[in-house]
């Protein structure tokens, strides 16, 4: 059996033990169980890595590995698909041998525990060769030539450091002290201030690939000639390998082997120096020197780096920088047969897979144990995400005009796809109708001319017409022209728009959430087809397996549910309706009565739209999810059919109720619980308090609606159908009822949720970074995106949220304009356009021609009428370059009439339509524009090339630096399910500190998501930075940082290289290495973290300031404490100016410059700072808190120290009185001295210059502070001298003196009579030290041991896990 190679999909659970993977270990945790406290006992009974056993090869070598029962036989071939010795055989079958000799045949699916008892130990399993067939030899020659190179792989820079730590392990102990005052600092405070120049910083350099043969082609003899073929000859190569030499190889059933053919003459017989092998690889090596040689060294360059770098992910984020140079396009036969052959996405040999049979069979797997719900949750994801794949290529070939539509006559809007059994379809953006309709209406009004109702004709309403695989039919009509648009305010802002027969934007979106929510609800007997969103040049495509039976007739006949003329006729099926009310309970849907065109009522627990069809595998299909919750309640006009409520908004509002009514105290619903009173709390300085006193009262009436006094959560359900066009039957009090449930969780969300919202971003304890994670967090609390303008308006009063805020809209707003521009471009224009639009939005660029610009506003108007007429959407041009029309080439690119103030205009207009949120001209000029750049390119697609570029200047962008438009990708792949309850409940521990417990359930769900996903996915990571932080807590500095590099490698693969979530992968590794003491390494990953805040968040952000707060902390283990306070200072700037003086983020740079000053004995200025903390932290949180207490402790340890301080001051000024008693009884037993001092007048300046210095000492005038000047020695002197005045012992002013003696040494020869132990200490009577010293070393001791712990740990507790893990360098 071949083992095909893919993206990582078949996930090894097994890992063989290399030296070189210091890893290796943690990779197998424990094993699935089906409870907690099964698994610790079976971990107790038991060895948790597996059991240990070896893989003999091909070659008889033998490679160690660790199994466990439900690991399965795909699980082991990926593995050696991965591992040095066997990577390169790709078609062999495995044999399980048992220590009693019993042989077992292994087939890809087989689980172990279902073919043996591996528990027993003894067994081995032995690779053996199999006969190869004409798609299994095709798949290993592409898997060779893919292994001769190394382009998949980076040097990325979460491991470089990894060879040279691996050197620090061999240095001696002392050695990493020199290190660590050898380290380079950071390049200061200011070297990120223009982020465009460091650009080209980011992106990996690809290694340098390492050349192996001349070329393997296949052969012009190909195909076989059918007499070969019956002799088992499959295909022909033609290699040059690097000596020069050619060879033409046979590729059969058995073997490789070289034959006798030339260039011209076709002899298939073998050579006459028979050279054969099993593998390709194999028979290279035999034939080629150089190439044995190069490919040992690519393995060894392979084997290397870490495990998770072979691995490739599901899905590969688009990075929006590119390598700059250019890398030069090189010949490569190899790529070129592989373009050529125009598959998009489909099996090259073979039958297209049958994707909705494959998905519905995986489904209906068993999930009794949970070893059958783990091979179930794996068998789905593998083959959805083999769908996603093949979906984005099949929409690119979509969009290219590749693929033909199958309904070719029909109007183009309601053109449909079939390619490699997936339907495609394009989707209509209608927000930038609603724009188009504002300026035609306004335009109609000014003129007075006759009106069209919503710029559409009446004949385009047409009959319903059936989409197959549940298309929307509640689209809208004709997208127009972007150019010369105007709002008019009286017009609502979601302005009529008819119901036509094409699917939206909105639309396609809400079908996927809806199909995802139904995959969460996973009720037996109730399937959904897989989905897939692709938006690529300006499209939308929609992307569905075929539904049984679709193509074979009319789906009439087999619809038992719900309708297909939007409620003119609904259908109803008893046995559907249960399976559909199984789901409607899990989805809060409640079941209700409709009534059709014919008045027959029936009863739905889904929307009217949506339809039950019976598929011809007798298997039940809904499908057309649009509403599986209901419409927001705050958006019922025209045109807003597709504005309905987030899931995760639904949950929410049925927990907040749910614990009101029942007074539940459990921990799920204490945080809802308060919801109510934290829109109480939280204070809109923007409003008026009468307002604010309205809210409060509405956030009242959401919990006091209803009189029952408890009930389950359950029974809270929605009505799905309320504000829509369907009729409702039942009585006016139920139908009213059911709209007043939904407008009060409409109501929930305004008065509620979002007000919550904003409180937890002021607070800091939701923390999005860009507009990626934004989304994601807004998302998360059930906030469609569509209210961040009403999140912006509470924000107003910190700039970075108010920033991120206003770059979201512009971010979007100018994503649809350009998407809408790309639809109508033509490929040779593409990048001469995104670069034109680009200079437009951060330039100041004119259009490309006055002309276009003329002609555009002059017949704006007839252009959007015809195509009003025409079809809904803008594909005249996509259809004209598909049917060949020459006339559009001399027509002028759309793209060349915008400018600056046009393309700003529409952004204006379209966030006032879209967002309710009114841009200014202050925007606009204070935008960050290198994280607008970013998040646009990430959104719309576009890689440009990495260099630097001049935002300031009119046209900073060139054609040249526009290198690639890559598909955006939405899709369903499912998750699974008790992973994601692992990862919960065990954030929930982590909170609680309870690491044991934690560190258990993320290895459990650490081992099932290794399984089911693979490593390359973002849960994976998500446990690896858990795992890390516990490891962190215990002491264990080196399990930290190798979890935390496995987190690095995933989020740089799954997110991206400038994901705000790599860039804090970055900084823990970063501590993670100062705990052990590696400062050259944690400044080196210190500085890359920086780097990607800066492009993600820009400078102003309150984590660029925590991360300078860990930079200074770095420096201060340094003894650089200047440049540490230059950190501490700049943080704190940066809170102040973010956040505000009275934050408490604030009063942690407050506290954390106490701890500085207290490291270099400013106890006075620790003691200002930490008073400052302590003053925000009482009037934030009280002076109860924890946090405050901690504060109050840190002031009275600086107290103490300060105290100590002035008593060692104190004691100085008395050693003082006795040195200056003792050099007066030492000047009155030799009066020579005084003698000596007199006649200290010499000649020059610096004879004067001394005495001037020395008779001013011994009168007593002040002494310039200089260096190397002992101050209390000079006081002791000028004491001595007025004394020897007073008593006439000093000579008159004007005798000569002799040359003095330096002051140094006529110091130290007054001091000469002490003791060399009181000299070094500084004290007259050192035997009286202890006496002096005893309550203040007592103070001290006691100081040290009751050190606070609070505010200052996480600048303090690295020095204790320092001492802790004294484990060395890893």
């Amino acid at each position: 059996m071949a083992a095909k190679p893919g993206k990582g999909r078949g996930r090894r659970k097994a890992t063989r033990n290399n030296n070189n993977n210091n890893n290796a270990a943690s990779e197998n945790t424990a094993i699935v169980h089906e409870t907690q406290n099964a698994a610790e006992t079976k971990r107790k009974q038991g060895d948790p890595q597996g059991y240990l056993s070896f893989i003999r090869t091909i070659t008889g070598e033998k490679i160690e590995i660790r199994l466990t029962e439900e690991d399965t036989v795909m699980d082991v071939k990926q593995f050696l698909l991965e591992s040095k010795e066997a990577c390169y055989v790709t078609c062999y079958d495995l044999l399980l041998r048992e220590k009693d000799g019993g042989v077992h045949h292994l087939h890809d699916y087989n689980v172990f525990s279902e073919v043996s008892d591996i528990s027993k130990g003894g067994f081995s399993l032995e690779m053996v060769p199999a006969f190869y067939d004409e798609r299994s030899i095709r798949v290993h020659v592409r898997h060779t030539k893919e292994l001769l190179s190394l382009s998949n792989l980076n040097a990325p820079f979460s491991t470089s450091p990894a060879p040279q730590n691996e050197k620090e392990q061999n240095k001696e102990p002392n050695s990493g002290d020199t290190l660590k005052n050898e380290v380079p600092e950071l390049p200061g405070l200011g070297y990120m201030a223009d982020v465009s120049g460091l650009l080209s910083n980011v992106p990996p350099s690809p290694l340098e690939d390492v050349k192996c043969v001349e070329s393997i082609l296949f052969s012009a003899f190909n195909p076989p000639p059918r007499y070969r073929r019956l002799v088992g000859d499959l295909l022909y190569l033609d290699v040059t390998t690097l000596e020069g030499n050619a060879f033409c190889i046979t590729g059969s059933t058995r073997m490789f082997y070289v034959n006798s053919c030339t260039a011209e003459t076709f002899d298939p017989r073998p050579s006459k120096t028979t050279i054969e092998a099993t593998t390709l690889a194999a028979l290279l090596q035999k034939i080629s020197p150089m190439f044995q040689k190069a490919f040992c060294e690519i393995l060894e360059q392979k084997a290397a780096v870490h495990c998770f770098e072979n691995v490739q992910p599901v899905l590969m984020p688009n990075s929006w920088l590119g390598s700059y140079p250019v890398p030069d396009h090189r010949r490569n036969s190899d790529r070129a047969e592989n373009s050529l052959s125009l598959l998009y996405g489909s099996e090259p040999l073979g039958m297209p897979r049958e994707w909705n049979e494959e998905l519905q069979t995986c489904r209906e797997l068993p999930r009794t144990t949970p070893l059958e719900r783990l091979m179930r949750d794996r068998a789905l994801y593998r083959v959805t995400s083999d769908f996603v794949d093949a979906a984005i290529s099949g929409a690119v070939g979509v969009i290219n005009g590749c693929i033909p539509p199958i309904n070719s006559t029909d109007p183009e809007h309601l053109f449909m796809f079939l390619h490699n059994n997936i339907f495609f379809s394009v989707a209509v953006d209608t927000d930038l109708q609603k724009l188009s309709k504002k300026s035609t209406d306004a335009n109609s009004k000014k003129s007075s001319a006759v009106q069209v109702p919503n710029g559409v004709d009446n004949s385009e309403k047409s009959s319903a017409v059936h989409v197959p695989n549940g298309v929307a039919n509640d689209g809208s009509s004709s997208e127009d022209s972007i150019n010369d648009m105007e709002v008019v305010q009286d017009i609502h802002p979601e302005a009529g728009q008819v119901e036509t027969d094409v699917a939206t934007y909105a639309s396609v979106n809400n079908d996927l959430n809806g199909t995802k929510a139904y995959q969460e609800a996973d009720v037996p007997g109730l399937y959904n087809l897989v989905v897939a969103i692709i938006d690529y040049r300006g499209h939308r495509v929609l992307a569905q397996s075929v539904l049984p039976g679709i193509l074979q007739g009319d789906s009439l006949d087999t619809l038992v549910y719900g309708s297909l003329d939007n409620g003119k006729k609904i259908v109803w099926n008893e046995d559907f309706h249960s399976k559909v009310m199984v789901a409607a309970k899990r989805l809060h849907l409640k079941e209700h009565l409709v009534i059709d065109g014919s008045g027959n009522i029936s009863k739905l627990a889904v929307a009217v739209d949506s339809k039950g069809i019976v598929g011809s595998d007798k298997r039940h299909y809904l499908l057309d999810l649009l509403r599986v919750t209901p419409r927001d309640a705050n958006y019922t006009g025209p045109g807003s059919q597709n504005c309905i409520l987030r899931s995760e908004l639904i949950t929410l509002f049925c927990k907040a109720k749910a614990a009101e009514k029942s007074k539940s105290k459990d921990t799920n619903s204490k945080e809802v619980d308060n919801l109510a009173n934290d829109a109480k709390i939280f204070v809109d300085s923007d409003k008026p308090d009468l307002i604010k006193e309205k809210k409060s009262e509405d956030a009242k009436e959401l919990f006091s609606a209803s009189p029952e006094s408890s009930y389950h959560l359950d029974d809270i359900v929605f009505n799905p159908n309320v504000f829509t066009e369907f009729k409702l039957a039942g009585s006016p009090e139920e139908i009213e009822a059911d709209e007043n449930h939904v407008r009060e969780a409409s109501k929930f969300l305004t008065d509620v949720v979002i007000p919550k919202f904003i409180e937890d971003l002021c607070t800091l304890r939701v923390t999005p970074m860009d507009g990626q994670t934004l989304t994601e967090a807004l998302h998360a609390h059930g906030i469609n995106v569509r209210y961040i303008g009403k999140v912006a308006d509470g924000t107003r009063r910190l700039p970075h949220l108010w920033d991120l805020c206003i770059s979201e809209i512009i971010v979007r707003s100018s994503k649809h304009i350009i998407n809408d521009i790309l639809r109508d471009t033509d490929d040779h224009d593409i990048a001469p356009a995104i670069s034109h639009l680009f200079n437009c939005l951060f330039g100041s660029c004119q259009a490309l021609g006055e002309k276009v610009i003329v002609n555009g506003s002059q017949s704006s108007s007839p252009k959007k009428e015809h195509v009003g007429h025409q079809s809904p959407g803008k594909h005249s041009r996509r259809q004209a370059r598909r049917k060949g029309r020459k006339s559009l080439r001399n027509s002028q690119p759309l793209y060349t009439s915008v400018n600056s103030e046009t393309l700003w205009s529409n952004i204006h207009k379209f966030a006032v339509i879209k967002y309710k949120f009114e841009l200014t001209e202050d925007d606009r000029s204070c935008v960050k524009k290198i994280t607008v750049l970013r998040n646009l390119c990430l959104k719309v697609g576009v890689t440009i090339a990495a260099h630097k570029y001049d935002l300031n200047s009119i046209t900073p962008f060139q054609t040249s630096d526009i290198l690639d438009l890559c598909p955006i990708v939405k899709h369903s792949i499912p998750l699974s399910a008790e992973a994601k309850r692992l990862v919960e409940t065990g954030k929930l521990q982590f909170d609680k500190e309870m690491m044991n417990e934690s560190h258990a359930l993320f290895s459990e769900a650490f081992t099932i998501l290794q399984q089911v996903t693979g490593p390359m996915h973002r849960d994976v990571a998500t446990c690896c930075r858990h795992l890390a932080m516990i490891s962190y807590h215990n002491g264990d500095m080196v399990g930290a940082i190798a979890q935390t590099q496995r987190e690095l490698i995933i989020n740089e693969r799954c997110l991206g290289l400038d994901h705000p979530d790599t860039a804090h992968s970055y900084c823990n590794m970063a501590l993670f290495y100062h705990g052990l003491n590696q400062t050259e390494f944690s400044l080196h990953y210190m500085a890359r973290a920086l780097l990607l805040l800066n492009l993600s968040l820009g400078p102003d952000h309150p984590d660029i300031a925590s991360t300078f707060i860990n930079v200074a902390m770095i420096y201060q283990d340094m003894k650089k404490t200047s440049i540490a306070l230059r950190y501490l200072q700049e943080a704190l700037k940066k809170n102040e100016r973010l956040l505000g003086k009275e934050h408490i983020q604030t009063a942690l740079s407050y506290h954390a410059l106490a701890i500085a000053f207290n490291s270099i004995g400013a106890f006075n200025l620790s003691l200002q700072h930490e008073k400052t903390t302590f003053d925000i932290l009482a009037k934030q949180l009280g002076e109860e808190d924890s946090k405050t207490r901690d504060a109050l402790n840190w002031m009275n340890s600086f107290k103490l120290r300060e105290l100590q301080k002035n008593v060692q001051k104190q004691r100085d000024q008395v050693l003082n009185d006795a040195s200056t008693q003792r050099a007066i009884d030492i000047l009155k037993a030799r009066p020579e001295l005084i003698h000596s001092f007199q006649a200290a007048k010499g000649s020059g300046t610096s004879g004067s210059s001394a005495n001037k210095s020395i008779n001013a000492a011994l009168i007593g005038e002040t002494l310039p502070r200089g260096r190397k000047i002992d101050e209390r020695a000079a006081r002791a002197a000028a004491g001595v001298r007025r004394k020897a005045a007073a008593k006439g012992l000093l000579r008159p002013p004007g005798v000569q003196a002799q040359a003095v003696p330096s002051l140094t040494q006529l110091l130290h020869f007054i001091n000469s009579g002490m003791t060399q132990d009181a000299v070094e200490n500084g004290l007259a009577h050192p035997v009286k030290k202890e006496d002096n010293d005893d309550a203040t070393d007592d103070q001290s001791m006691h100081l040290q041991e009751q050190v606070p712990a609070g505010l200052g740990k996480g600048l303090t507790s690295l020095d204790a896990k320092k001492r802790k893990a004294k484990v060395g360098v890893i």
